[in-house]
């Protein structure tokens, strides 16, 4: 089966195809780019049918003219209503939509490719995969703000969490590699990148996570602040600022940009080696937002037995991970840094023999998240929906 993975941003797409065979594991990757989408708006028709001529010029010289079977699409918010993969129809598309006020640019950049993707292939299935949906396990304890009941009844204003995807597929790949079932894994996964997050993995289930209704809260991001005082934003009302101010202020120039100029954690740790207290400070308020989050995380799935970075900071930055490791002594986890320092890139542990549990490196691949679990839908006993009109 040749699947094609649409990965959108808010500003650029990541796109894949892959080839799954029957068990619709391990699929093959037959392309793989990432571009710029168009500056003065989202994604559009002319931008996306230029990509998809790009995917079909691959195709046919990777099949011999093989057709396209389904195509999968990364959505990053899909509120309370979908917890799982699902076929994407009219009513689908309508519903992400319609929870594109939680993640505007996100959702929107999504629908766009679900109707472009119609349009060029009218009769392959497609199917939407949501950050969100691995978060529905979370107890309601976790997921409610302590705010009057109507806001969360008439407002949906609660904590759903994001990174699902990646998360969802380290826990699977941690289990393998420790040899234990997925429903017995206890463990904490820092998934770390320009967003970054944090969750709580209680068997093989999310129990928390440190975002929350949007991907504003939790962690010290590339350019998002992460946990702030809500009352900074009546503060910063009051003085004049207006909601989409306030919103790009605290999503597009804030967290390592800035406190230390630039959003890039290889930039910012360059920088600490040179000594720039800007950047020694952003990296320690990162480093200590996580360390937090993963003690008391711990305390939350009842003792892990595991804690796992994922992400492309949490693959690569050696010298951010140990920082964060000198953190948690208390925890009983010790950085090796022989292990820290490989350049290995399969799965690996980092900490030392002597640690409470491992600490590992697990390689993230959205993309074949996505990919399988778009099979799965596909493959699986009820015939797929074949067009979004439907």
């Amino acid at each position: 089966m040749l699947i094609l993975v649409l990965n959108p941003g808010s500003s650029s797409l990541k796109y894949q195809v892959r080839r799954i065979g029957a068990s619709g594991t391990s699929p093959a990757l037959l392309l793989d780019r990432v571009v710029d989408g168009p500056q003065e708006g989202p994604l559009g028709s002319g931008f996306l049918g230029a990509v998809f001529d790009v995917v079909d010029a691959a195709i046919d010289n990777e099949t011999d003219g093989g057709p396209l079977e389904a195509i999968g699409h990364r959505v990053v918010h899909g509120g309370e209503r979908f917890g799982s993969p699902v076929c994407v129809t009219r009513d689908v598309m309508g519903a992400i939509e319609e929870l594109g006020e939680l993640a505007p640019l996100h959702n929107a950049a999504s629908v766009a490719c679900m109707r472009a993707a119609a349009d060029r292939w009218p009769d392959t299935p497609q199917v939407a995969v949501f950050d969100t949906a691995f978060h529905h396990t979370m107890p309601e304890f976790a997921s409610r703000y302590a705010v009057p009941e109507d806001l969360y009844t008439r407002h949906g204003i609660r904590r759903y969490g994001f990174h699902g995807i990646s998360v969802e597929m380290a826990c699977r790949d941690t289990a393998a590699f420790l040899g234990v079932p997925v429903s017995s894994l206890n463990a904490v996964v820092a998934h770390l990148g320009n967003g970054a997050s944090v969750t709580a993995i209680k068997n093989g289930c999310s129990a928390d996570t440190s975002m929350g209704m949007t991907p504003l809260e939790g962690l010290v991001m590339g350019t998002r602040s992460g946990d702030l005082d809500p009352s900074v934003v009546t503060l910063l009302q009051r003085r004049g600022l207006g909601p989409d101010e306030i919103d790009e202020l605290l999503n597009h120039r804030a967290g390592l940009l800035g406190v230390a100029g630039s959003s890039d954690m290889r930039t910012v740790q360059d920088a600490v080696r040179h000594g720039d207290p800007r950047a020694i400070l952003a990296s320690d308020m990162a480093a200590y937002r996580l360390a937090k989050y993963i003690a008391a995380y711990n305390m939350a799935v009842g003792g892990a037995g595991a804690l796992v970075f994922t992400g492309g900071i949490g693959e690569h930055s050696v010298q951010f991970r140990s920082r964060v490791l000198s953190l948690v002594g208390p925890l009983g986890l010790y950085v090796d840094e022989d292990r820290n320092q490989s350049r290995d890139t399969r799965i690996r542990t980092i900490s030392t023999d002597g640690s409470r549990f491992p600490v590992l490196v697990v390689p993230s691949d959205e993309e074949r998240a996505i990919a399988e679990a778009t099979a799965a839908v596909v493959l699986s006993d009820d015939p797929p929906i074949r067009s979004i009109n439907e």
